[in-house]
């Protein structure tokens, strides 16, 4: 069985892999950064508390986090395992995690700062129904026009460049105890996130045998 979390800054290719991985083993891959995009597209009172601090590119605090990861870990489609996308983010929330469970791997999907500002800066969502794409990776067939369902396409506030250097400060200031952590538990798996998305794809499988 496996319980993963994936680790890495953003803009590293994480959430791609964490996807290919839910494919191959047919075990949801779950991302909290998803959950609160959706929760501030339709409004919610969850979506009103993270909405000012997703935009300044500023961490939700843990309490909120932890307790969304708790009642999702909970839910019948996770019983034979599940991929974390996006926690844990601080130490609190890996002691947090620990309590629910025991993963069996860290996959940390790593890039360097310069290509983290590439990829993000050239992110785009869709207005009207959230669909993602990146005009280096994933570009429409219509410029700025959503392949789904012609929605126009704008850049979220945290993939601005003020707020992408922020991201990544917070993320080397928070995340490297977490690899450090999880290193000391032999539970880490380095990965490259700088080739093609492929030859990620191909180390991954091969570090985790599957």
């Amino acid at each position: 069985m496996y319980k993963i979390v994936m680790l890495g800054p953003p803009g590293s290719g994480k959430g791609t892999q964490a996807k290919f991985l839910a494919k191959e083993l047919n075990i949801p891959a779950i991302s909290t950064g998803k959950i609160f995009r959706d929760a501030m597209r339709k409004g919610s009172e969850l979506g009103l508390k993270v909405k000012d601090r997703m935009d300044a590119g500023i961490l939700i605090d843990d309490e909120l986090t932890n307790q969304i990861v708790k009642e999702r870990l909970q839910q019948s489609d996770t019983v034979n395992g599940y991929i974390l996308d996006g926690y844990p983010r601080s130490i609190p929330q890996v002691k947090f995690l620990e309590s629910l469970d025991s993963i069996t791997h860290a996959i940390n999907v790593d890039s360097s700062d310069e290509i983290v500002m590439k990829r993000i800066a050239s992110r785009r969502m869709c207005k009207e129904c959230g669909a993602n794409f990146n005009i280096l990776f994933k570009p429409t067939k219509v410029e700025n026009v959503c392949d789904k369902c012609n929605g126009e396409l704008y850049i979220r506030s945290d993939s601005k460049p003020d707020s992408v250097k922020e991201r990544i400060a917070t993320y080397h200031e928070v995340g490297d105890p977490i690899l450090k952590y999880y290193r000391e538990k032999k539970l880490l798996v380095d990965i490259n996130g700088e080739p093609s998305i492929e030859e990620v794809w191909n180390e991954v499988k091969d570090k985790l045998k599957i």
